[in-house]
């Protein structure tokens, strides 16, 4: 509800309740008074599969809007620039039919305001940014940690509830301004206590401490072994994959038993694991493959003669993504001095770069989408909860299908890549609002208690748009909406 006090209106938008002069906007910046009326400033979102095809699409503009709207089916009401259901007392802004294929459906739309809410980063590095568990920091402050690392990549984890609210407003803040940013496609700098410096933005490759990331490893050192054993055989004598997981041997490994390679006498400085493979050989870093080793013969023993080793045997050292290589000659008193790389092994050094896949970023935002908001789309908000866990309900993210977390609630994540541009907003208290959208079989929706009072056609709801204004964009959907053309069923 607005109240006047001083020539000003209220903004019931969110907890804050900004007291707004006519022509300024609120503490967030997505609401505004205009003419004596809240209204929202980002247009709703509307995806147009005909867009996609190159069609043309005339813009609606609320009054000025002639109603035609092609095939309904063709079109798909987003979240974005919706309003929001806060405080949850009242149904959605956006509550609208289409019939797919013969069959009625609704879609419940609103913005959520998320306080349980972060992001899963995803960088695909094997360089060294920082221990598990060591504080990931934004401008100084703390917004999330490092967890645990993947085949190849390194994870972030970023928000959450005790770093918007649980410490100090400068975190809170800072928190809530690096996941808008980060969801937005935005690129952020993030520190990591111990550890380093690094760039992250969605469908980007990753700069960490000032060099760009190209390529994430082929494999680890023992896969890498696995995977090119035979096509260095006969071209070299010994062949070390430097990597800081599994660093591997040729001449012990199982791929080059099986393949008769001649043991070497080489011994690695490491623990070893099973044959050719050894934990350990340096200390976690920015150098060869993800270690802290800048000359990879430092985690070479002394070779032994009576197991193979010669002079003039050849020793071939690389790294997982081929980035780093060098070639040795053993000496009289068996120590590898350089040599030039044979041009028949720069073609293999080659295959492993070529074989790596471009380094990027992905940026997953999470939410729990099961509290009071979904008294916007149902009088029984349980049931919606009970609906989508049965998948009777789909729930979707600016148009995106969202992956529900088994078990209680609703809790969602989806790949921001996906989401149209600025699709993610704010409110001061601080938290993160999203798009949501709940689509779900009209009579269905019924049955969940749904406010079928307000469900509107597309057509309808566009022309009248909501309480917080008219205003529409139409883009088109991106390749994993609702509305591509190989979805069958939502």
């Amino acid at each position: 509800m607005n109240q006047r006090q001083d020539g000003k209106i209220r903004c019931d938008a969110c907890p804050v309740m900004c007291y707004i002069a006519e022509g300024n906007s609120g503490a967030c910046d997505r609401y505004a008074n205009h003419g004596g009326q809240i209204v929202r400033l980002d247009p709703l979102t509307i995806l147009d599969r005909r867009l996609a095809a190159g069609d043309s699409v005339k813009p609606f503009l609320g009054a000025n809007w002639d109603g035609g709207l092609g095939q309904e089916d063709e079109v798909f009401v987003t979240a974005i620039g919706a309003g929001t259901t806060y405080p949850d007392y009242k149904p959605a802004p956006f509550i609208v039919s289409r019939e797919i294929e013969g069959v009625d459906f609704v879609t419940v739309v609103t913005e959520a305001i998320f306080s349980y809410c972060g992001v899963k980063v995803k960088i695909d590095t094997d360089r060294h940014l920082g221990k598990e568990g060591a504080v990931v920091r934004s401008s100084g402050e703390a917004v999330g940690l490092v967890i645990t690392s993947e085949y190849g990549s390194q994870m972030l984890s970023l928000g959450g509830v005790d770093h918007l609210t649980g410490g100090s407003k400068g975190e809170g803040r800072e928190t809530c301004d690096a996941l808008m940013r980060l969801c937005n496609k935005e690129a952020v700098e993030l520190s990591i206590d111990g550890g380093a410096t690094v760039i992250v933005q969605a469908g980007q490759p990753p700069i960490v401490d000032g060099v760009r990331e190209e390529r994430m490893r082929v494999g680890c050192g023992s896969a890498t072994i696995g995977m090119f054993a035979s096509q260095w055989q006969g071209l070299v004598d010994e062949v070390v994959v430097v990597d800081d997981h599994i660093t591997g041997v040729v001449s012990e490994h199982q791929a080059g038993k099986v393949i008769d390679w001649q043991e070497t006498g080489i011994r690695i400085k490491g623990r070893r694991s099973t044959p050719g493979r050894y934990f350990q050989v340096a200390e976690p870093g920015l150098g060869w493959g993800g270690t802290d080793i800048e000359d990879p013969l430092t985690i070479l023993g002394d070779w032994n003669a009576a197991k193979g080793a010669r002079p003039g045997l050849t020793l071939l050292m690389v790294s997982t993504t081929g980035e780093q290589f060098g070639y040795y000659c053993l000496d009289d008193d068996l120590v590898p001095q350089p040599a030039p790389l044979p041009e028949t092994l720069q073609a293999t050094v080659d295959l492993i770069t070529e074989n790596c896949e471009p380094a990027l970023c992905t940026v997953l935002f999470m939410g729990g989408a099961g509290g009071s908001l979904r008294a916007g789309a149902t009088r029984n908000p349980v049931k919606l909860t009970r609906s989508v866990q049965k998948k009777h309900t789909a729930v979707s993210c600016g148009g995106v299908p969202a992956y529900v977390w088994p078990g209680g609630g609703i809790t969602i994540m989806v790949d921001v890549l996906n989401l149209p541009d600025n699709a993610f907003g704010y409110v001061p208290t601080p938290a993160i609002v999203a798009p949501l959208e709940f689509t779900v079989r009209r009579e269905d929706y019924h049955d969940l208690g749904g406010y079928d009072d307000a469900v509107r056609s597309i057509t309808k709801a566009i022309e009248d748009g909501s309480e917080y204004g008219v205003n529409s964009r139409v883009v088109g959907p991106g390749p994993n909406t609702f509305l591509t053309r190989d979805d069958k069923e939502i």
